[in-house]
């Protein structure tokens, strides 16, 4: 079984399919039976790096990775070396505290990489206290849950309002999805560079188990939409939009609420994520931060390898001089 629902097959073969522009060449490294790295070259000449993009909030090998000892990762890096593109090897993003990751890394030293970790997103989470959603909602800050009842009060004056939470296969998900989409088309948010994607990944988790999408109706109008995707009692919050023009009315924070109140309460989840980036308001919503890291690794014995790894090495001095001189 995958440790995140970011490292199952049926997400690589979702992403695969439909998240990239231009399709990528696949590669799968086998470590041990039932468990492989995805990786992929964007193009020839390109460097090896990671099935993920701008889509994937969390990398790691497909299936459970706890077992496979460090012998097993170097052979696969051995193996790996006989890749197009494995000169440089780019991976992210990548829980740092992953047990499989030190691993990897020692079985790319001992094949002759040289290896770097690097800064990719911070990432806000929630674990849910004693007392569920009761005891979250008391410890949140005083301002964010004036907002929310104020919002609510202003829904109310503005006419009859509902929230929809759709966690299933249903007659009614189709219209759910056309909600979605036509409140992320009304947000402040770019289109989407791959269509297909999201509305795939609402059927592919709604087939999983994972879909909780929740639509807050306005007088028969869609206002925000959310999708979140419940998986081994987490709850990830992977996009969230609402429609430009009616901000007094908190919309999106009404909802962000009823969705912690379900995934805390009913579905009895152990923590809420809310995924990449360091936006201000994420942590009136959550107690704790970590960050997800890249890993890059340059073959030594090889010259385009070693070239990259001057020229990795030079930027990294080069940023660190400004950082001194900006003190």
């Amino acid at each position: 079984m995958a440790a995140d629902l970011f490292q199952s097959e049926v997400w690589f073969a979702h992403l695969l399919a439909h998240g990239f522009e231009r399709r990528p060449h696949p590669v799968s490294l086998s470590l041990a039976p039932g468990v492989c790295l995805p990786l992929m070259q964007q193009a020839r000449g390109e460097p090896l790096s990671s099935l993920s993009n701008y889509y994937s909030c969390l990398y790691g090998p497909q299936g459970d990775a706890s077992s496979v000892a460090a012998s097993q990762w170097l052979a696969a890096v051995q193996a790996m070396k006989q890749l197009p593109g494995s000169a440089v090897v780019r991976l992210q993003p990548l829980d740092a505290a992953a047990d499989w990751l030190p691993r990897l890394e020692t079985g790319l030293h001992a094949a002759g990489y040289s290896t770097d970790r690097f800064f990719s997103f911070g990432n806000w989470y929630q674990p849910v206290p004693p007392g569920g959603f009761g005891a979250y909602w008391a410890a949140r800050p005083s301002a964010l849950r004036n907002s929310v009842e104020r919002g609510r009060r202003r829904l109310d004056k503005s006419g009859t309002w509902r929230i929809d939470i759709h966690s299933q296969a249903s007659d009614a998900l189709e219209g759910a999805i056309a909600a979605y989409e036509a409140v992320y088309a009304k947000s402040w948010k770019t289109p989407e560079p791959c269509p297909a994607f999201m509305p795939g990944l609402i059927r592919l988790a709604a087939n999983e188990g994972w879909l909780r999408l929740g639509v807050l109706w306005l007088n028969g109008e869609p206002l925000a939409a959310q999708l979140w995707l419940v998986c081994q009692g987490k709850a990830n919050i992977y996009k969230l939009a609402y429609v430009q023009g009616f901000e007094k009315l908190s919309a999106g924070s009404v909802l962000t609420t009823a969705l912690m109140q379900h995934t805390m309460d009913v579905d009895g989840v152990s923590e809420v994520d809310y995924l990449s980036g360091d936006d201000a308001y994420k942590a009136d919503w959550m107690a704790l931060r970590r960050e997800r890291i890249g890993l890059v690794a340059f073959d030594k014995f090889r010259p385009s390898g070693w070239l990259a790894l001057a020229r990795h090495a030079a930027g990294r001095l080069k940023k660190r001089l400004r950082g001194i001189r900006g003190r």
